[in-house]
């Protein structure tokens, strides 16, 4: 008997009330025909209603026509989501539910969700973690922001801080899940499930799990059915005892970029990947000084912003394949979409990886240390080097991964612009080169005090981590006592350019120096100096 169903059928398992597991990164992975018809199922027949999602990454690419979220942004269907990240522009009005407390809404860092799924498979109460310590997420730190997205949203409980041996650590407990929806590749009439053709794992098995031995359902959209039996087990991502209903939708994408790209999910290598140059200018100075903080052969995880830009520098100064890349969602080694050909389409994923892990274990490899350096943006900063991401300006979006990544890396460097909105720079190669300020942001980003702590600047100088904020005009280096600036942009002055865009006192280096020149001109800038 073949565990095969139509989407409707498979959808028709949800009760009212569920707490969902929800699969999918932006394009990547996404049950789409499931979510959509658990969305057709509302629209008809006004249930399920009352769902709480549990969604580690957001899934949907466009809200025109709708895709992922924006199925069930509906009144009544969803009471609350535990989310990590949020998209206004991919999932419009799901988010304004969101915001506005039509939804009750809660942003928690990405490893730390998938963590708490993986608990819940094995039965546990919950897990201790020092990740968020001091952040937003640490009920007692009450000035570092809230995870609540809108005021109507209630305290969830769902974090609350101990000590064990004399050591702070925040305890995240587990919930029942009902229902897990994930997709892979391919499966076979008794429910195994392969992600063959996928860029990425992002926690699907531990949600199928936490929903088995939670005693509910699993619902598995993948895009073609195999003989039973041909699925050769190391290549079972998902065992079909845990599968309760499998829908096929043979117009399923791989990602949002169209045509099937096997070099994305590792099948293949592309010997003639293109690694788009970037053009001279701001971002390209910030990536080039970002760049000489990495040696060959270590291991770096890029944010989005500028740092997507720096494997286009890497090749540009002959160090393709000599460093590392690993990103949250499990792709190791090869080369980041989103740094590469400008395939935000594909985010997420790496072409010509060396590995895919899933997501469970990449974050437990970042939460123990394992990354050398990461590369972050910023929203905002503030005197202690604090960080914030997530939440600015009016807008949910959420940190992500962001806490997770930036909790044990040796070194991490904040880069971005110091004002945004108009900023316009001029560059004048020369020797020596000259920068200046011809029309300054509008909105400034160093900030006397950050909206929400998504980095705690104090508790990374005392776990001995290197952190540097990098700019087109100055860089920063975050001590025990606060922001110290260590370097400036040739032709610039530090009372004129610097501290008239930030909101605080900073210390000046007495040993203050010109950023390198070599940064400032058109050409490559060649073999790094010894020593």
């Amino acid at each position: 008997m073949s565990k095969q169903v139509t989407a409707e059928e498979a959808v028709s398992l949800v009760e009212s009330g569920s707490t969902i597991a929800l699969g999918g990164l932006i394009s990547l992975a996404v049950p789409e025909a499931v979510i959509r018809a658990l969305g057709q199922r509302f629209r008809e027949t006004g249930a399920p209603r009352d769902l709480t999602l549990l969604a580690p990454n957001r899934p949907g690419w466009k809200a025109d026509p709708p895709t992922g979220l924006e199925h069930l942004a509906q009144q009544g269907m969803v009471r609350r989501i535990y989310g990590a990240t949020y998209s206004r522009r991919d999932s419009p009005r799901f988010v304004e539910m969101a915001a506005n407390g039509e939804i009750e809404a809660y942003s928690y860092p990405m490893g730390c969700l998938y963590r708490l799924i993986r608990e819940c498979a094995s039965g546990s109460p919950g897990f201790l973690t020092q990740v968020g310590l001091n952040t937003y997420v640490d009920p007692a730190a009450p000035d570092a922001g809230s995870p609540r997205a809108n005021p109507a949203t209630p305290d969830s409980g769902l974090v609350r801080r101990m000590e064990i041996d004399g050591q702070p650590y925040l305890f995240y407990r587990t919930m029942p899940i009902n229902v897990a929806i994930i997709r892979g590749t391919v499966a076979d009439p008794d429910g195994n499930i392969s992600m063959a053709g996928e860029p990425v794992s992002i926690g699907v098995k531990a949600m199928a799990m936490a929903a088995h031995n939670s005693g509910g359902k699993v619902i598995a959209q993948v895009k073609y059915m195999a003989e039973r039996g041909s699925i050769h087990p190391r290549m079972v991502e998902v065992p079909g005892m845990l599968v309760d209903a499998v829908v096929v939708d043979p117009a399923g994408i791989q990602s949002q970029l169209g045509d099937y790209d096997p070099s994305l999910s590792g099948e293949i290598r592309r010997p003639d990947l293109d690694v788009e140059e970037l053009a001279f200018g701001m971002r390209k100075i910030v990536t080039r000084r970002a760049l000489l903080e990495i040696k060959p052969d270590q291991v770096v995880n890029l944010g989005v912003g500028i740092g997507t830009g720096i494997p286009s520098v890497a090749r540009e100064e002959g160090l393709a394949g000599r460093i590392t890349f690993s990103l949250e969602h499990g792709a190791i080694g090869g080369v980041p979409a989103m740094g590469t050909m400008n395939d935000v389409g594909a985010f997420g994923a790496h072409y010509n990886p060396e590995a895919i892990v899933d997501s469970t274990e990449i974050f437990d490899f970042y939460h123990g240390g394992g990354l050398d350096v990461t590369v972050l943006g910023f929203a905002e900063i503030d005197r202690e080097g604090n960080v914030n991401v997530g939440n600015f300006s009016g807008t949910l979006r959420g940190p992500g991964g962001f806490l997770d990544i930036a909790h044990r890396a040796r070194t991490v460097l904040f880069c971005g612009t110091m004002t945004a909105g108009g900023l316009d720079v001029g560059i004048t190669p020369g020797d020596p080169p000259s920068v200046s300020i011809a029309k300054e942001g509008r909105n400034l980003k160093f900030v006397e005090r950050v909206a929400q702590v998504n980095f705690h600047g104090p508790s990374g100088v005392a776990k001995g981590q290197r952190v540097l904020i990098i700019t087109e005009r100055a860089v920063f280096r975050v001590t025990a006592k606060g922001l110290e600036m260590i370097e400036i942009a040739p032709g610039l002055d530090v009372a004129r350019d610097i501290r008239s865009v930030v909101k605080f006192e900073f210390a000046v280096s007495p040993d203050l120096r010109e950023m390198e020149h070599r940064i400032f001109r058109p050409e490559p800038m060649g073999p790094r100096p010894a020593g």
